[in-house]
């Protein structure tokens, strides 16, 4: 009689133990299911940033299985470093940035590569009032140029004056902070800037400089053809993860295909992330960017994110003369092509399909 009463009471107690590890064991798993990717900006929530903030909105990641962090940056040599150093698995940074640090740190344990290109023509142009009368590149000799040391404009500058025939030695640089680059120009201090165009123009912009009043020389349009930013992964990361790389490109390509569709809608994003941007100069801002570095005729002949391989080439030779790196840049080290998504994604993309 005790055995029948207590039987009940026993299968009731081991099924609910079981139900307990059953669940304590099912919630592991399907947590682990989400591949965590931090992921470090080149810079401020601004404008381009809405391709991956888009991204994450619209639940790509999560369609990847993918937990995606995104963090601001302060510079794209710092963007190198954190990921280099493992704090971030991924990011989005200048693609001369990241060849200057391999070649300067060829056995760095966690070597960053650029796994999809972004800007496929760099931003960097030089920036000066027409009433200086700077009309063409061979006007800089013997003028003031302005720019923070880290700009990419400025470390690339070598590669401008050698493609216009400028004398180097005659160009004089003043560093300041990046906040006082446009405002020097506008005071008179300098006579010329470097920066990214779609920040110097409406820094310039917002310090009451009218574009009618700007002289800009875009380095692609003057025979200097860099790739500019790309999203980077870490080496080691990406080989012990390729499906979880494979998927942010993915969802990067989506989100950006939405981006160039609707602009506007995409800043509404940015500022849910960053509430005090001035939307309608971030999107003027992406406008431009978009304009000038992502839907560009080289970028449809590359295809969206992807590169061509003689360009990179001569790219990873200019950086390792310019820069002056200890080992020669190895350009099938700065790029792997192999975790692009499928064309008939990617081909999507600057059609706005």
């Amino acid at each position: 009689m005790k055995t029948t009463l207590r039987t009940p009471g026993r299968r009731a107690v081991l099924a609910g133990l079981a139900l307990s590890l059953a669940t304590a064991w099912a919630a592991p798993a399907a947590h682990a299911q989400d591949t965590k990717i931090r992921f470090q900006l080149d810079w401020r929530f601004e404008g381009p940033s809405a391709i991956f903030l888009v991204a994450a909105k619209k639940g790509y990641f999560k369609q990847e299985k993918l937990d995606v962090t995104i963090d601001a940056g302060s510079g794209s040599g710092a963007a190198v470093n954190r990921v280099a150093s493992g704090s971030y698995e991924m990011g989005f940074a200048d693609l001369a940035a990241l060849m200057e640090f391999q070649g300067n740190n060829p056995g760095a344990p966690n070597q960053p590569t650029g796994v999809m290109m972004i800007y496929n023509n760099t931003p960097a142009a030089v920036f000066s009032l027409k009433k200086s009368g700077i009309k063409t590149p061979k006007d800089l000799e013997g003028r003031k140029l302005g720019s923070p040391s880290f700009d990419g404009g400025r470390r690339s500058f070598p590669i401008f004056a050698q493609a216009n025939k400028i004398d180097d030695a005659k160009v004089t640089w003043v560093s300041m902070d990046p906040a006082l680059r446009e405002t020097m120009l506008a005071r008179g201090d300098v006579d010329a800037i470097t920066g990214f165009y779609f920040t110097s123009l409406l820094n310039l912009n917002a310090r009451g400089v009218k574009d009618q009043d700007i002289a800009i020389m875009s380095y692609p349009e003057y025979g200097v053809k860099l790739y500019g930013n790309a999203i980077i992964a870490d080496r080691n990361f990406a080989r012990n993860h390729p499906e979880a790389v494979k998927g942010f490109l993915r969802a990067v390509a989506k989100a950006t295909r939405d981006v160039l569709a609707d602009p506007a809608a995409s800043i509404a994003t940015v500022k849910e992330r960053d509430g005090i941007i001035d939307a309608p100069l971030e999107l003027k801002r992406l406008r431009l960017a978009i304009q000038t570095a992502i839907d560009t005729p080289d970028a449809r002949a590359d295809g969206f994110g992807d590169i061509d391989p003689a360009r990179m080439a001569l790219m990873a030779a200019q950086v390792t003369r310019t820069y002056g790196t200890k080992t020669s840049v190895n350009p099938e080290a700065a790029f792997d092509r192999s975790f692009l998504p499928e064309k008939s994604l990617t081909a999507s993309v600057l059609r706005g399909k």
